[in-house]
């Protein structure tokens, strides 16, 4: 399972072509495809921007998606398109606690229960961590109050200056470049 957000930067004909390229890999693993209708704004770009993967059933969400969420499952299928949508009709933690087959999800609000504070560490990329193992992200040292909150849910925060980083609008995860090494 993957999931994608469809944003400002990301169509659902983007996301289409994705999924039948991923079905259509022979060696690939991908049966499903989570579409993330995410408010189309400059602040929620992506979705590492609103919603981070930080363990297995521990997410990082900023509240802003929350009750405005639409959510697509795409699957391999019959007909003209080669696909299968449908939309789920659950809130989010029920969703990522059936994708990711745990009892429960634990979902984080970025900047807490306050809305000010919420949409200051956003838009300071406190919801785009980077996740180096489960359990154990890279953030950005400004976001106090999500960090705050990450430690308290057991998870390790490894925080890293922000001041000039942040300013080109990009996250730990944003910034990170995926490798491929050879076994050690």
């Amino acid at each position: 399972v993957i999931a994608l957000g469809i944003s400002q930067r990301t169509t659902p004909e983007a996301i289409e072509t994705l999924a039948k390229n991923l079905f259509l890999d022979e060696t690939g693993e991908v049966e499903t495809v989570l579409a993330l209708d995410i408010t189309r704004i400059r602040a929620f770009m992506h979705l590492d921007t609103v919603c981070t993967q930080l363990d297995r059933d521990k997410f990082l969400v900023h509240p802003g998606i929350l009750g405005t969420l639409r959510v697509f499952e795409i699957r391999k299928g019959n007909g003209i398109s080669g696909l299968t949508v449908r939309e789920l009709n659950k809130d989010l933690k029920s969703i990522l606690s059936e994708y990711t087959e745990t009892d429960m999800v634990t979902l984080i609000k970025c900047g807490g229960s306050d809305r000010i504070v919420s949409e200051r560490e956003q838009w300071n990329d406190g919801s785009n961590t980077l996740c180096v193992r489960p359990g154990t992200v890279i953030a950005y040292d400004r976001n106090n109050v999500t960090n705050r909150l990450l430690r308290e849910h057991g998870i390790t925060v490894l925080e890293i200056p922000s001041s000039e980083l942040s300013r080109g609008r990009g996250g730990p995860r944003c910034m990170s470049c995926p490798l491929e090494r050879e076994p050690v």
